[in-house]
């Protein structure tokens, strides 16, 4: 890993540009004002503050780490959920194989930190990212990337983009999650298809198969079961046509943040093939995991017996205005909370230092830059009370927060988590 990079985002210097940090800590760099081991509450933040909590954040790598081994799954976790270079270091750290992105912004981010193993889950048709792409390559040796290809005219314009490289770009067929779905090529006669263009392309070489189980239409269980049976089968059909001839290893990957347990048993049972098989799950959202989407559809709710991904992101926002008893507004909107998938959920009330459930304390809806929240009469909530808000759908969490304070239990601050958006 780039280390040095690394190092570089502590030397940073705290300003207006962070949210909800000590206006005294101007200044500083982030490394100093993490030594200081402040606290989130009584030692200047100001809000809303996002925090990360430093022991569920932990206790999701190590449990994800886990989990993969034990079902012998390689694992290159989805970066675009956080963007957060020291998030992918310990993500490594903690056995990852590599590092998923969707974008050629994201790579360039993640090769600045030192990301060694790139996959890009997405069709990359653009010239000039392909050019940046195949310097990387001829660059560094070490340096492994594959992307995604649907379609002849995707396979046709890589090539003439690529043309002088002197290194082939790995890619692996998509295939559709089923009609109406995202990208992905929707039959295996036109999965073929594909792959001849990739074997008559002087720049590409054909390393496997993917997809993402998440975009079958009206999932459930059998139906995301039968979709991996399908891409197991296409990996077999092109094994047995001799597609993947000379490769020393053939990727099949899915496996997004909500049926990662149907993708471990069904790569369970992928025959052997002419070389060893790299199974290779992408599940990104469960580094911070969350309170809502997730937490509802997180396979750990249907196999409790492999553990539980706890949410480590709590919005800390401030009661502004009390105008009736049924009626209350804090400071936090849509400029602060993902809402896309689901409103905040109102958790703890903090008040000269306690902490207790928002009993009777409902969101109800986000303007800009305040939460409307409906009280009943056992809310007692005041002007000036400190509201935590549990939040839904991570990847749009991280995104509007450049500097995330990560804090222990009692609210101490050790680390702050820089994004990349």
């Amino acid at each position: 890993m780039a280390l040095d990079a690394l190092t570089r985002l502590a030397e940073e210097r705290v300003d207006h540009r962070f949210k909800g940090l000590p206006p005294d800590a101007e200044g500083l760099t982030v490394g100093e004002l993490a030594a200081q081991r402040r606290n989130l509450f009584t030692d200047g933040f100001t809000t809303p503050v996002l925090a990360l909590s430093a022991e569920r954040l932990e206790h999701n790598l190590r449990l994800m780490e886990t989990y993969a081994a034990r079902h012998g799954l390689a694992f290159a976790p989805h970066g675009k959920t956080s963007m957060a270079p020291q998030l992918f270091r310990r993500q490594i750290e903690h056995g990852a194989w590599g590092i998923t992105l969707a974008v050629p912004h994201q790579v360039r981010v993640a090769r600045a930190y030192g990301i060694q193993r790139v996959f890009l889950a997405n069709e990359l048709v653009d010239t000039a990212a392909l050019k940046w792409v195949a310097g990387q390559l001829d660059a560094d040796p070490g340096f492994r990337f594959l992307c995604y290809v649907d379609s002849v005219r995707g396979v046709e314009l890589m090539d003439e983009a690529l043309s002088g490289a002197s290194r082939p770009v790995d890619v692996v067929v998509e295939l559709a999650a089923g009609e109406g779905a995202r990208t992905g090529v929707r039959t295996e006669a036109e999965c073929a298809a594909v792959a001849d263009a990739v074997a008559g392309a002087r720049t590409l070489r054909l390393a496997g198969v993917a997809g993402y189980e998440g975009e079958v239409p009206r999932a459930d269980p059998e139906r995301v079961r039968s979709w991996l049976r399908r891409l197991v089968a296409l990996a077999v059909d092109f094994d047995r046509a001799g597609r993947f001839a000379g490769l020393d290893e053939i990727v099949v990957s899915a496996g997004g943040s909500a049926w990662f347990d149907a993708v471990a048993d069904v790569f369970a049972g992928i025959p052997e093939l002419s070389s060893p098989v790299l199974k290779l799950l992408r599940s990104g959202a469960y580094v911070s995991h969350d309170d809502g989407h997730y937490r509802e559809l997180t396979p750990f709710n249907r196999v409790p017996e492999e553990g539980a991904l706890e949410p480590a992101f709590r919005l800390w926002t401030q009661v502004v205005s009390r105008p009736s008893p049924e009626q209350a507004f804090t400071n936090a909107g849509k400029r602060d909370a993902a809402y896309d998938l689901d409103l905040p959920f109102a958790q703890v009330v903090r008040r000269d230092g306690g902490e207790r459930p928002a009993d009777g304390i409902s969101v109800t809806g986000l303007s800009d830059q305040h939460a409307w929240l409906r009280t009943d009469a056992e809310a007692g909530l005041e002007v000036g009370d400190w509201v935590g808000l549990g939040l839904s759908h991570p990847c749009t969490s991280f995104d509007k927060w450049v500097l995330i304070p990560v804090a222990e239990a009692d609210g101490t601050v050790v680390d702050y988590i820089r994004t990349f958006f």
